[in-house]
């Protein structure tokens, strides 16, 4: 007797070929947005040193000046090349960068917006909103970024 050879299609089908890539698109759909989460969590964290800093650095100009603070909404941050408030005065190393727009320039707090946060979530174009009555600053973060 002849032994009866089989012959078996080694290899997957078309069909368990697309199960495999939705599953794997359905995963992808999960899991990105929650990169996208921790890279804005983890800004929102810098920013809160940052400010922290700058405040402390904003009330110690206060106190050495009268408990005046400086009017960074109009004569900015400075450099050291124009003796500026804080980088030219010493208060701080370097102009502060927001990390949401990689932006420096500041403006003077937008009205309507709660001056105790460190981030204000409203599309614009500054780094930074200053309240010179308060010494409170903030970085802008694109709405989008909003928890």
């Amino acid at each position: 007797m002849h032994a009866v050879r089989k012959n078996v299609a080694k290899g997957f089908t078309l069909v368990e070929i697309l199960i495999v890539v939705v599953i794997l698109g359905i995963l992808a759909a999960i899991v990105v947005p929650q990169f996208t989460n921790a890279a804005n969590e983890s800004r929102v964290g810098n920013i809160a040193t940052q400010v922290a800093t700058i405040e402390s650095q904003l009330e110690l100009y206060a106190a050495r000046n009268n408990g005046t603070y400086p009017d960074l909404a109009t004569d900015g941050w400075g450099d050291a090349s124009t003796a500026g408030t804080m980088v030219g005065d010493g208060y701080l190393k370097e102009v502060p960068v927001n990390p949401f727009n990689n932006d420096s320039s500041i403006n003077a707090w937008p009205a309507g917006t709660d001056t105790d946060e460190s981030v204000v979530y409203a599309d614009g174009v500054t780094g930074w909103y200053y309240d010179q009555a308060t010494g409170n600053i903030a970085a802008a973060a694109p709405a989008s970024a909003a928890p």
